[in-house]
């Protein structure tokens, strides 16, 4: 008996890796993403031992912290609201092919869009709410969009790597925001702007206490029901529109979208200012619904990268997408009480790996077969 044939009888199973040359089910995705979310969550849980924690105790105080009770469940979703609406601007752009790694500057950008609604007085102080915060909204999308549109014009006549250039621009973001807040807009020196006036702030559910006792308390404010309107207008826009029909097809085969007659290069154009004007709209709702104020660059506190995460997670399904944001506001908001600090963050980051790991079963099957006499 030679030598090879001792090991077939000792492996009597072979295993292969082949393409998937149909498109997977509807119900396949979700749940390689669940599975991939739940395998990241037991590498959290090895990591968080082998730091001297408690893994099971960690995931049972990030659960209570976060929907123990009404109070916490409405912090939990002011966290989440700027993570709905980051995670939306990504999620259009890779639905393309374009990685928009810059949602994060975008984001700030819209912040300082609408803070200069507010700060260089273009209109009054005691302007109405409701004429205030939606010229805020506008501004805060303007700028988010014009941050967009530079690397999508850059892809689209040059083609210049999408990638570096909205990764770069957020630097510039930081750069831009911290002049004005250094010095134009300055309060006393410190590093942040004078506060908005209340008609520049998005309202509140404790604000309607006296109508409503049960709401007293809550701190989630009106930009939640922004990020879902906008989740249902880009749903529509992706599955039910001809736009999104050339997005989708764009993304798919680029080739086969040219042969078709599909203006590749101003769509690009046109989806990058779109996940700029998103992300813009996130910080917008941010500054007038947390800060109400403009400071330093971290009032994005990483939100546009952890979109990046969220999108991925929901499978750039914008409805999907309101819900894993929740997740994360939870994973954000009750974080920072876990030691060592920077566990919430790791965990995101394994999050992101298995995600990436797991597009390998999206894309090819595994074979295990009974090896052949």
């Amino acid at each position: 008996m030679t030598e090879s044939t001792s090991i077939k009888q000792k492996m009597p199973i072979r295993i292969r890796v082949e393409p998937r040359l149909n498109e997977n089910p509807a119900w396949y995705p979700p749940l390689v993403s669940f599975g991939a979310l739940i395998v990241a969550l037991i590498l959290g849980g090895i990591l968080i031992t082998l730091a001297g924690g408690d893994a099971l105790r960690s995931y049972q105080h990030i659960a209570k912290a976060s929907f123990g009770d009404i109070g916490v469940l409405s912090d939990t979703i002011v966290k989440a609201t700027p993570i709905i609406l980051a995670a939306l601007a990504c999620s259009v752009a890779f639905r393309m092919k374009l990685w928009n790694i810059g949602a994060e500057g975008q984001f700030i950008m819209g912040a300082w869009g609408a803070s200069a609604v507010v700060l260089t007085s273009v209109l009054p102080v005691d302007t109405s709410r409701w004429v205030f915060i939606p010229v805020m909204m506008l501004a805060g999308m303007a700028m988010g969009a014009a941050w967009g549109f530079i690397p999508g014009y850059l892809k689209a006549k040059f083609n210049v790597n999408e990638i570096i250039s909205t990764l770069m621009l957020n630097y510039v973001a930081v750069a831009w925001v911290n002049f004005w807040i250094f010095g134009v807009w300055t309060e006393g020196g410190f590093q942040m702007s004078p506060k908005f006036p209340d008609g520049a702030s998005l309202p509140r559910l404790l604000e309607f206490a006296k109508i409503f006792p049960a709401v007293r308390g809550l701190t989630t404010h009106l930009g939640l029901l922004i990020g879902i309107v906008a989740a249902v207008i880009l749903w529509l826009i992706v599955f039910r529109s001809r736009w999104g029909y050339e997005i989708r097809l764009i993304g798919d085969n680029p080739q086969a979208a040219q042969y078709a007659g599909i203006n590749i290069t101003q769509n690009t154009i046109w989806v990058m200012m779109l996940s700029g004007a998103l992300a813009g709209l996130g910080g917008m709702s941010e500054i007038s619904g947390v800060v109400h104020r403009l400071q330093t660059a971290p009032i994005a506190a990483g939100y546009g990268f952890t979109g990046i995460i969220v999108a991925w997670l929901a499978k750039l399904n914008p409805l999907v997408i309101i819900f894993v944001s929740i997740l994360f506001g939870a994973l954000i908001l009750a974080g920072r009480e876990i030691q060592p600090s920077g566990v919430p963050k790791m965990i995101q980051g394994i999050i992101l790996v298995c995600l990436i790991a797991s597009d390998f079963l999206l894309r090819y099957r595994i074979v295990i077969s009974r090896e052949e006499e």
